[in-house]
């Protein structure tokens, strides 16, 4: 026993020492624990991360198609006729790039022909985009009919 300097009182300093300094880690039972807490909490976590990844995919295309359809109709009304192809509104800039189809991750869209009649020529134009995703979004609606 040492006598305690500050107080006056008597302290069982190695005990105090060897209840402090005897549990050096953690059990096998505390570390089970823990890794069953985390496997629970990403079993929650992942789908609801993918399933947010899938709808700023569809979110991204939908304005990706939006952005292309609205150059199409600027392009019509400043050039009187419609473009040939997505690549025309690159050229004659309307669109800085070929926009990415974020469900395929390429640059390759659905490109709508149709008769162009405004066109003194007779030539067929593109009329509308439509992405080549096959499947459905996460409401059920094909990404064709976007």
């Amino acid at each position: 026993m040492e006598k305690n300097t500050v107080t006056g009182k008597t302290i069982a300093i190695r005990r105090i020492r060897s209840a402090i300094g005897g549990h050096r880690g953690f059990s096998l039972l505390e570390l089970m624990i823990a890794m069953l807490i985390m496997i629970i909490l990403l079993s929650v976590a992942i789908p609801t991360y993918q399933r947010s990844v899938q709808h700023a995919r569809e979110v991204v295309l939908q304005e990706n198609l939006w952005q292309m359809r609205k150059a199409i109709d600027q392009y019509y009304a400043d050039k009187g006729k419609l473009p040939g192809s997505i690549d025309d509104l690159v050229k004659e800039k309307y669109l800085r790039e070929k926009p990415m189809d974020p469900i395929l991750e390429k640059t390759d869209w659905d490109e709508v022909q149709g008769e162009d009649t405004a066109n003194p020529d007779g030539k067929s134009g593109m009329k509308d985009v439509k992405s080549l995703a096959e499947g459905e979004d996460s409401e059920g609606k094909a990404y064709s009919k976007y």
